[in-house]
């Protein structure tokens, strides 16, 4: 076998191996090529070994990863080539599924492999894997699986590249007379293979008689009932779903051949199984991303095949005691209030009220109880109950609050991701999410079908029957509401089953699930109650879709104002103020970009809208950071209302909150010098049942490789620049098919990782710097953005900021990207800023105590399309390094 890249030459080896399988005449002996490497041999005490099956057209070069991360953590791993295929014999016989699995026994048997043994498989490999896991139970300690499929539904077609590969005229010559098949799938790589990787993969099939099992694995896909394998392969689909082992499926969701349906019947067969989808990788996902890491660091967490390790403490002792997650605590369903407003005195008050073109739409809170149990009895009647997942689009008002209340009220999961992801973002969110229906309006509904959602179709609006037909909808909201309620229809779900999928807004990457339970959205409601002193009796204005929801959770009177809720800054000043007179509130809730465009349109207020906002006696905002300044002109237009900026993220709404007077008094004690007052934005005390600490930077690893990590213990002390962490009973459980971002999140126990950096202040006071991603290590010391470019924004010529680092970590330039308060048109490219704007920037910057080395003037900065805030820094970083190195930036 010739030199290959990543593959130790001693871990090559073959085995003669006696044949059992009614494939071979008796007698029969195979000789079997696999790679082993080697733990163990010198007598080393192993924790177990891992045994890797490939797929096709691949061979046990795909596990190269796997042998090398097993070294240092103590697992044998074996990664066979199958008959057939790799460097084994090409034993001139047509396997069938029944006889790879026999094959696979033998070899197990003739290697003397004993427990704990690991299966790990992928493609087909994942197949042969499973049915050897199933029928050898004695020795098992776990299962990993990788992109494969285990069960076909006789309605729906095989993947269109294996119909094709199938296909007369087109099997053998694609698949064995030409390299056609290989070629096709190493191509699937994201990113494409490395030129040496590729030959690799290549080097054993150079032949077409080399290429025999690659064409005969294809005639082996059970396409029907009919197939001679199809038996075999349901028998092993059946028989998994009694493994009572830990199991890890690593996916690739880019895949055109096992795709998401493929996992989705998997995870129905082995319900506790972890799962991690990398979004960004396809077939080859071993290739695509770092799966050995994730499959060692599995093994550990989940203690296979070794005792599980000793609780010790929780928390450093000086981020205070442990607080309890919330299990104990009193719990009520989160529809729980809405009821009891139904049946009491106040029952035709106004419960929820929309603003549309011809006034405002409201439902009293019997018409809101009402309405919910009729959709949950439609709900329910469709087959939709505990452990259903919903995928609500619909924007924000009525029928959204109807519909997410109806879902729970029946156990249903709903999943909420927001519009402002864009059409891809948005799909691939829908997608990882595998709901088992989308409501929808009707453009949610095309782009379901545009897209090839999963599951079935409910649309929120009557359509005409031929538009129906051709979205593939089933049901309308109508037709739920027509079903017959039942009365007796309680909250279904129990505390701690799943209750709610939020997406996150992606600006820090593809947006991710966060799942709550019942009992964690319950916490939140009180959190916010305890922390807003919003209850029954308060009226809301909700601009920010989480707080129109948990309105009628709390017991509020709450309005949606008329504005596209995917771009927050299309609220103005006058749309503000009807909602607020709609339902007399005293309550309003928008975030920074909304704010910004109310103030910028409250020239055109009206008398009756200035004494609608008059009323306002809370004003709260979050999302982003907010400045001083904008505050202080909010603080104009509602002159009675106490200002709040809450601070918070999609896995935990409220972590702290603030008034206006404490921000002017922390931005005092910064003006005086206090002990970790400033270099950041001021967001206060941590909030009810909250616990925050902060875990402290460093910068680790050699030269080109070195990192930026948060590895200190958790501490409240003033000054400590680190990663925000929090702990209250209303962080979200989990995110959802994301084991390893979950596992990184919560490594340091019981905390969860926002990802965020700040600082504590002398009075206790949260400061926060950035994100963790978006620190800059220069040669000086650890530089953090947010102060600077608040700074910077105070410029008369800087409208927004960026403040990045370019170059090697650890000694990095600190740049300032800025957008102009009158860019010179969109299209423009960057430049570097005059010589006017450049001084003032580096004269602020001095000030901060930071020296910049460019400044560079663009005509508008990337940010999220939530909050229209959150600017894309390592967009900027990227951009920023190209440009002053002279290259082809473009735009940014």
């Amino acid at each position: 076998m010739v030199a290959l890249p990543g593959v130790d030459p001693s871990w090559s080896a073959y085995l003669d191996v006696p044949s059992t399988s009614t494939a071979d005449a008796p007698g029969t002996s195979h000789r079997w090529h696999y790679l082993d490497n080697g733990a163990g041999a010198d007598g080393t005490p192993v924790k177990g070994t891992l045994l890797c099956v490939h797929g096709n057209p691949t061979w046990s070069f795909l596990w190269r990863t796997y042998l090398a991360a097993g070294l240092p953590e103590g697992w044998r791993v074996v990664a066979v080539d199958q008959l057939d295929m790799g460097y084994s014999a090409r034993t001139g016989v047509f396997r069938r599924l029944e006889h790879r699995i026999t094959d696979l026994g033998d070899f197990v048997a003739a290697l003397g492999l004993h427990g704990p043994v690991v299966t790990v498989g992928h493609d087909w490999g994942g197949v042969v894997s499973l049915g050897y896991a199933h029928r050898n139970r004695e020795d098992l300690a776990g299962v990993i699986l990788t992109n494969t499929a285990i069960h076909q539904e006789p309605d729906r077609p095989i993947p269109a590249p294996l119909r094709l590969a199938l296909a007369p005229g087109v099997h053998g010559l694609g698949t064995r007379t030409t390299t056609a098949f290989l070629d096709v799938t190493l191509a699937l790589a994201r990113p494409a293979l490395q030129p040496e990787v590729r030959a690799a993969f290549r080097a054993p099939y150079g032949s077409a008689a080399d290429r025999g099992g690659i064409a005969n694995f294809v005639s082996d896909i059970p396409a029907d009932p009919s197939h001679p394998s199809y038996a075999v392969l349901t028998s092993t689909a059946e028989g998994i779903r009694s493994l009572d082992v830990p199991v890890l499926m690593m996916w690739g969701p880019r895949d055109p051949i096992f795709s998401d349906p493929y996992l989705e019947d998997l995870a129905r067969r082995l319900p506790h199984a972890d799962i991690h989808r990398f979004e960004r990788a396809s077939h080859l996902v071993q290739e695509d991303a770092d799966t050995a890491a994730t499959a060692m660091e599995w093994l550990t967490a989940r203690a296979v095949a070794v005792a599980p390790p000793v609780d010790g403490p929780r928390a450093d002792p000086e981020a205070g005691a442990p607080d309890t997650t919330g299990e104990d605590a009193p719990y009520s369903p989160l529809g729980q209030r809405l009821r009891e407003l139904a049946a009491g005195p106040g029952s035709s008050a106004t419960a929820v009220a929309e603003m549309t073109a011809d006034g405002p739409r409201t439902l009293s809170w019997k018409e809101l109880d009402d309405d919910v149990s009729a959709v949950a009895a439609g709900l329910a009647a469709l087959g939709y109950g505990p452990g259903s997942r919903v995928s609500l689009l619909v924007p924000p008002g009525l029928d959204l609050t109807v519909l997410i209340y109806a879902c729970l009220r029946v156990g249903a999961v709903i999943v909420v991701a927001d519009a402002g992801l864009g059409a891809r973002g948005l799909s691939r969110a829908v997608r990882s999410a595998a709901p088992d229906v989308v409501i929808g309006i009707e453009r949610a509904l095309l782009a379901a079908r545009a897209f090839g959602w999963p599951g079935k179709r409910i649309s929120a609006t009557t359509l005409p029957a031929a538009r129906r037909r051709a979205l593939r909808v089933d049901a309308s909201l109508g037709d739920l509401r027509a079903a017959r309620a039942d009365a007796g229809l309680a909250e279904h779900a129990a505390p701690d089953d799943d209750a709610a999928i939020l997406f996150t807004s992606g600006s820090t990457g593809p947006a991710k699930g966060v799942v709550y339970t019942n009992r964690r959205l319950s916490a939140m409601r009180d959190a916010v109650e305890s922390t807003l002193g919003l209850g029954p009796g308060a009226s809301l204005v909700a601009g920010f879709a989480p707080f129109a929801l948990l309105g009628p959770a709390l017991g509020a009177t709450s309005v949606t104002p008329d504005m596209d809720v995917t771009a927050p800054g299309t609220l103005t000043a006058q749309a503000l103020a009807d909602a607020a007179a709609a339902v007399e509130a005293t309550v309003v809730f928008a975030s920074p970009a909304a704010l910004r465009n109310v103030l910028a349109t409250s020239d055109e207020l009206s008398s009756a809208g200035r004494s609608a906002l008059g009323r306002i006696s809370l004003m709260l905002s979050a999302g982003a950071p907010i400045p001083l300044a904008l505050l202080e002109s909010v603080q104009d237009l509602v002159p009675a209302a106490a200002l709040h900026t809450p601070y918070g993220m999609t896995e935990s709404l409220l972590v702290a909150d603030i008034e206006l007077d404490g921000v002017r008094r922390a931005a005092a004690a910064a003006a005086a010098g206090q002990q970790g007052a400033g270099n950041g934005v001021c967001v206060g005390l941590p909030v009810h049942r909250a616990r925050v600490a902060v875990s402290p930077l460093s910068i680790s690893g050699p030269g080109g490789d070195a990192v930026c990590e948060a590895t200190g213990a958790p501490t409240t002390q003033p000054g400590v620049t680190g990663e925000i962490l929090v702990e209250a009973p209303h962080v979200k459980d989990r995110y959802f098919r994301l084991w390893r971002t979950q596992q990184d999140a919560a490594r340091t126990t019981p905390w969860h990782r926002t990802g965020d950096i700040g600082h504590f202040d002398a009075e206790g006071r949260l400061w926060v710097e950035g994100r963790l991603g978006h620190v800059i290590t220069s040669a000086e010391g650890i530089v953090t953005p947010v102060g600077l470019e608040h700074a910077l924004q105070e410029l008369d010529d800087v409208r927004l900021a960026a403040v990045v680092g370019v170059g090697p970590v650890g000694t990095q330039a600190v740049v300032a990207v800025v957008e102009t308060a009158q860019p010179e048109g969109r299209g423009r490219r960057g430049r570097l800023a005059d010589a006017g704007l450049a001084a003032g920037a580096r004269a602020v910057a001095r000030d901060c105590g930071i020296d910049l080395a460019a400044v560079i003037a663009v005509p508008a900065l990337p940010v999220d399309i939530r909050h229209n805030a959150k600017i894309d820094r390592a967009a900027v970083g990227a951009w920023a390094a190209v440009f002053l190195s002279g290259g082809r930036a473009g735009s940014l």
